[in-house]
């Protein structure tokens, strides 16, 4: 199991630009395929995206080209990037690491856009 601790979420104003952080402890960082969900009240958890030990992403239709996910895997963070904000991106975003065998959660942070 993988501790992850996310930050940066609180209230912003539609349009607005809100980053989340999340780290890591694991030695294994760069082997891992880091994601953030989120979870908005009365809704199932969606996959917003994910970043590859290589790099590569893939986003949620609903938050291309407004969200960028990234990872430094010097420091074991991953980052969403949230720009242009809307009210429906109102969430519990989560931070998700998984391996072959296993996966991981955060805690989850708040996001409220509002208008």
């Amino acid at each position: 199991q993988v501790e992850l601790v996310e930050s940066g979420g609180g209230l912003v104003q539609a349009g607005g630009s809100r980053r989340l952080s999340c780290e890591a402890s694991t030695s294994s960082f760069s082997r891992l395929v880091m994601s953030w969900y989120r979870q908005a009240p009365g809704k199932q958890r969606e996959l917003v995206a994910t970043v590859r030990s290589v790099g590569n992403t893939n986003y949620h239709d609903s938050v291309k080209g407004r969200f960028t996910i990234s990872r430094d895997n010097a420091k074991n963070m991953v980052y969403l990037q949230m720009n242009s904000l809307k009210l429906e991106d109102t969430a519990v975003y989560y931070c998700n690491a998984r391996s072959p065998l296993t996966q991981s959660w955060g805690q989850g942070t708040q996001v409220t856009v509002s208008s």
